[in-house]
């Protein structure tokens, strides 16, 4: 399967329970009707996040396809036309972020039933090398990460290779990583713990110093029976 995962921003004055309310109730359903589109998943930020200030996106969009030709013609479709006309009523299309990805299961736990999903916006450190970034990040940094005892499912989501080259404007991203929990109490007991320490730690190894954009989501699977084909 193709995945194409999209980052969104509400629009400036626009309140964020409106803005997630017109997203699931009346964006989703014109959506569903892309042709092509095989599974659809809409996370939305948890509003507790804004306590302390405004977050770096809203939400982000999950859409499966059988291939990239088969996402290049959904896009080509009417469909898609008024699936972007719609979006200019609640999003800044200026903050818009789409990442075609290719989705690595690192831990494969079952997604909890009304659990929180944590996704963390990736880029690789500056001067190393993207194939060394890649490898490193699944093979040493995964490994090490999944064995936070509350984490029950983990992916990485790497931006595919043809989203690089020359002529082609530098990623926003290099990738998500995404986990999912019981709840943000087992989150914050996840964040306790002596393997935690020692994957915040390992970061120093292939991404950049600070802290990585992260927002905290519910997700809403999004029933695709309304689209036509």
């Amino acid at each position: 399967m193709y995945k194409v995962v999209t980052a969104y921003k509400r629009k400036p004055g626009m309140e964020v329970e409106a803005f997630q309310r017109y997203w699931l109730e009346n964006h989703a359903p014109i959506v569903a009707t892309l042709p092509g589109l095989r599974r659809y998943v809409q996370s939305h930020s948890l509003l507790q996040g804004y306590r302390k200030a405004d977050l770096p996106c809203d939400g982000m969009s999950e859409m499966w396809f059988d291939s990239r030709q088969a996402w290049q013609q959904a896009l080509a479709d009417p469909a898609a036309a008024v699936v972007l006309a719609d979006e200019r009523a609640f999003i800044d299309v200026s903050r818009k972020v789409v990442m075609p990805v290719e989705a690595l299961v690192i831990k494969d736990g079952a997604i909890p039933a009304n659990g929180v999903k944590n996704v963390e916006f990736v880029n690789q450190r500056p001067g190393m090398d993207l194939h060394a970034f890649r490898a490193y990040w699944r093979d040493v940094h995964g490994p090490l990460a999944s064995q936070i005892g509350p984490l029950r499912r983990y992916e990485q989501n790497h931006l595919q290779l043809h989203e690089y080259g020359e002529g082609r404007p530098a990623p926003a991203f290099d990738g998500l990583a995404i986990t999912w929990f019981d709840s943000t109490a087992g989150m914050k007991e996840g964040a306790t713990t002596p393997i935690y320490a020692a994957t915040r730690a390992d970061e120093a190894n292939f991404l950049p110093d600070g802290h990585l954009p992260f927002i905290v989501t519910r997700e809403h699977e999004i029933s695709l029976r309304q689209a036509p084909r």
